[in-house]
């Protein structure tokens, strides 16, 4: 793609993004007594935990480029009023929910099921994220202070419900929710089985970002906890997600325990803490992005980012291998689909782990991908979807999505020289 037409499609998605801000700053209805983003599209009028991360990742990169004042502040006013949503709706005992509706029930559905027993997944690890993306931006914590217990109870739910000490991994309770629906090293596998990649990578960033916390509140003592219990992870992953023969990060199947079931059993037993999942899923890539990976294993995944058999595309990179029979492209009543589209967070996510390991080539070839996906979509049907058809760039559903499409703008911007958005300065950068 040549330099002229890149510029002129990186153009036309701001302006885009910044004539449609307006449309997913939305105001309190129903429960959600505070301003929030949702990601646009179908999802109008819902809060989302990972997709009001990457909202605020990619507006907050944008803010100070709006004419008038007020946007700026408005998109300030919302990205705190995500996390004020989240908060308003936790429970006694930590828990917060992954989504808050608007509906006519007397609070969140996911807390009046935890509330009768039973166990689902919870908000995903991008709270502390969040908390910190937008502080740092604009360089006050003090708003949300009042919130530091909460956020250790959110933590303590986490390792009650959801880690599992044998193994030393996070895992799902079951596929409900999970930001990547049809997953196949989740999708209809057994209640607690799965330590996903996806969510273990992304607790690493968020225990930093915890740390973070700690530390501008001047509690040293609990910023060294979460930092040890960071370290703990990562050496976890890598024992048991790391595959040194396929040189791939794997999802891992934690439910491995021996079951004795006559006398042929006895003296048997399971000496391992879990199995490799072998599908090759995006979220392998993860650990690039998070900065667990070491320099000899990113180079390997690589060359698995750019392989033709597998993850390659002209428009970014497939959610899964195209060489796996799970590989579909159709749409069914459930509109995610996650077993091999092209979608914008997956080409993000990917684009910041080359950049982190200083494969800025690689990079540059992933944003001139990513920006002539989106700016053809634009030139074809004045809009943006969700996600997209590997092969040709068509996209495949939900058009008027905003949410992550935007952050093809931060590829533009962090090869020019910016800094990524959260980089959780003073603790490792």
């Amino acid at each position: 793609m040549d330099r002229e037409k890149c510029t002129r499609y990186a153009d036309e998605l701001q302006r885009f993004v910044m004539d449609h801000t307006g449309d997913v700053l939305k105001q309190p209805r129903s429960f959600i007594r505070y301003p929030f983003i949702d990601p646009g599209s179908v999802y109008d009028g819902n809060v989302w935990d990972w997709d009001t991360y990457w909202s605020v990742y990619g507006f907050l990169n944008l803010a100070d480029r709006y004419e008038d004042g007020e946007t700026k502040a408005r998109l300030i006013e919302h990205a705190k009023g995500n996390i004020h949503n989240f908060m308003d709706h936790q429970l006694e005992d930590g828990y917060i929910p992954m989504m808050i509706e608007v509906a006519d029930w007397p609070e969140p559905y996911l807390n009046m099921k935890h509330k009768e027993g039973v166990l689902m997944n919870m908000h995903k690890p991008f709270l502390c994220s969040q908390i910190v993306l937008i502080s740092d931006y604009i360089n006050d914590y003090a708003w949300c202070e009042k919130y530091f217990d909460n956020l250790e109870k959110y933590f303590e739910c986490y390792d009650r419900n959801y880690y599992f000490e044998h193994c030393g991994l996070y895992v799902w309770c079951d596929d409900i929710m999970i930001g990547m629906d049809n997953d196949p090293a989740t999708f209809g596998r057994p209640k607690f089985s799965t330590a996903n990649i996806y969510l273990n990578s992304f607790m690493c960033v968020e225990l930093e970002a915890m740390e973070k916390i700690c530390s501008v509140f001047g509690k040293e003592e609990r910023a060294k906890h979460y930092r040890e219990k960071r370290e703990k992870l990562v050496a976890a992953i890598q024992k048991e997600c790391w595959d040194p023969r396929d040189r791939f990060f794997y999802s891992a199947d934690i439910d491995v325990k021996t079951r004795k079931f006559d006398w042929f059993h006895e003296g048997l037993g399971v000496f391992w803490n879990s199995l490799p999942i072998k599908v090759r899923v995006w979220s392998g890539f993860i650990p690039m992005y998070a900065k667990i990976a070491t320099e000899e294993q990113a180079a390997e995944m690589v060359k698995h980012i750019f392989d033709e058999a597998t993850f390659n595309s002209d428009y970014g990179l497939t959610t899964l291998a195209k060489d796996e029979k799970m590989f579909d492209l159709s749409v069914t009543n459930n509109p995610s689909n996650w077993l091999g589209p092209i979608w914008l967070i997956a080409n993000y996510v990917v684009f910041r782990g080359l950049m982190n390991y200083g494969y800025r080539k690689e990079a540059e070839l992933m944003y001139e991908r990513t920006v002539n996906l989106l700016g053809t979509d634009l030139e074809k049907t004045g809009s943006l979807h969700e996600y997209y058809d590997p092969f040709t760039g068509e996209p495949i559903m939900n058009g008027g999505f905003i949410n992550w499409n935007i952050l093809a703008l931060n590829m533009r911007d962090e090869l020019d020289g910016k800094a990524p958005m959260a980089q959780w300065k003073g603790i490792r950068e």
